[in-house]
């Protein structure tokens, strides 16, 4: 049985998507990606925005795009080395 992601976890795995996508994503893209309910992509979504690792945009129809800033490529950075090392000492 696999466990539940953690808060981090869930950040990383939205930042990895817009990461691999590179460029603009639908919302709807991202809830199938993340596995998670309009509700709670909706709360990442704006945490993220508000604090600059994500930017929202509008395409020529008013629908919105999320793109992963430089601050969110260097979470993702940040993140692997730390999951790298908390792996290699089995704590995990």
């Amino acid at each position: 049985m696999t466990r539940k992601r953690d808060r981090l976890q869930i950040i990383y795995d939205i930042l990895h998507f817009l990461q691999g996508r590179k460029g603009k994503v639908r919302p709807t893209h991202i809830l199938y990606k993340s596995n998670l309910s309009h509700q709670m992509l909706t709360s990442y979504l704006t945490e993220l925005t508000s604090n600059g690792f994500v930017i929202e945009q509008t395409d020529k129809k008013g629908k919105k795009l999320y793109e992963i800033t430089k601050k969110g490529q260097n979470f993702l950075r940040d993140f692997h080395v730390i999951r790298s090392f908390i792996d290699s000492y089995g704590l995990e």
